[in-house]
Order: structure tokens, then C-alpha cells, then sequence
């Protein structure tokens, strides 16, 4: 439909929809899908965004495919079970290692793009929630307001500032559903 935007808030998947497993103060994905555990807050806090009428696009960077230590069939089999747990409308992958130039591997902003385009999103009302300075690099490039999830990681990043800095899903939630709307946006 041409001439509507839509807002979504899209979220990473690693440390925000489900735990990361942190390993000497630095966060890796889940291996299998029998690791995988869903934020406890998750399902209550994306159903808040979606009765305000967020759409919900989880993006993550999964290069342990182009590296050779995952298997593609595993990430999409964590991703399925992500689906069909919580309202998300999809979860779009970079599968690329930084060595690789991919446009979509974050910090670029290419899922982003790629997301707005298909689903006629205007980025300037949309969100971003991340627990990694890459994220919110991500998501400062796309045009987004963006919520870090700070869970302590033992690591840092040239990335912006987000616009907040959270405990949990649920609070970057609150956070969201409290800021007007933001210029440039269509309801």
C-alpha cells in the first residue's frame, strides 16, 4: 500500500529474545535448539508491542555459518522455535563474517533496510532493541531510536549512544510505549 508506513521495533535475537550463553564476560548463541531459553519476559512484553501496533522483526548476525562451527539448518531451526513462541512476524539472518563486506551484517543497517522495504516500515518511528553496541550502530544507521539491554558484557565498542540503556525487555518495552511519536512518522 502505497503511501502507508508502518512502525516496527525490531529486536535482536541473542541476549534479547532469548539468553545468550556468555563466556568470559562476552555473549555466543545458542548451539541447538534445545539450548535455547526464551527471555522470561519476552511473550508478555513483544504482546505489549504488538496491541500498540509495533510490527516485531527480530535481525541477528549469525557468522558462525560462514565460519564453519554452525550449520545453517540449526540457526533456522532456533529461529523457528522463536517463531512459533512469540509474535514475531519474522527473524532475518546475516549469515556473513565481517571479512565477508556483507551490506547487512550489523553494525550496517542493511536487514533494516531490506525490512522496510518489504514491509513499507518508516524507520524514523521505528526501534531498535540490542544488548551490543552493534546493534545500536544498527540501528543510529537505519534512522531508529534504539534501547541497549545492558547485561554487563565484558566488551565495548566505537557504536553510538543509544537514545536508553535498560535492564530488561520489558523495561526497553515501557521505555518504548512512553516516547511520543516521533517526527516523520504515519499512523
Amino acid at each position: 500500500m502505497k503511501g502507508i508506513s508502518r512502525r516496527a521495533v525490531f529486536l535482536d535475537r541473542d541476549g534479547v529474545l532469548n539468553r545468550a550463553i556468555v563466556r568470559n564476560g562476552r555473549p555466543y548463541p545458542p548451539a541447538t535448539p534445545s539450548d535455547v531459553e526464551i527471555m522470561p519476559d519476552a511473550p508478555e512484553a513483544l504482546e505489549a508491542l504488538e496491541a500498540a501496533g509495533f510490527l516485531l522483526i527480530g535481525v541477528t548476525n549469525q557468522p558462525d555459518v560462514a565460519r564453519g562451527t554452525q550449520r545453517r539448518a540449526v540457526v533456522e531451526a532456533i529461529n523457528a522455535a522463536l517463531l512459533a513462541a512469540l509474535p514475531l512476524l519474522e527473524i532475518l539472518v546475516c549469515y556473513h563474517d565481517d571479512r565477508d563486506g556483507c551490506g547487512c551484517r550489523k553494525p550496517l543497517p542493511g536487514l533494516l533496510l531490506q525490512a522496510a522495504a518489504k514491509h513499507a516500515i518508516d524507520l524514523p518511528s521505528s526501534f531498535l532493541i540490542g544488548d551490543r553496541w552493534k546493534d545500536i550502530e544498527t540501528g543510529h544507521r537505519a534512522g531508529c531510536a534504539t534501547v541497549l539491554i545492558d547485561h554487563g558484557y565484558a566488551e565495548k565498542g566505537p557504536g553510538s549512544s543509544p537514545d536508553a540503556t535498560v535492564r530488561s525487555l520489558s523495561e526497553a518495552v515501557r521505555w518504548i510505549l512512553r516516547q511520543p511519536a516521533r517526527v516523520g512518522a504515519e499512523t
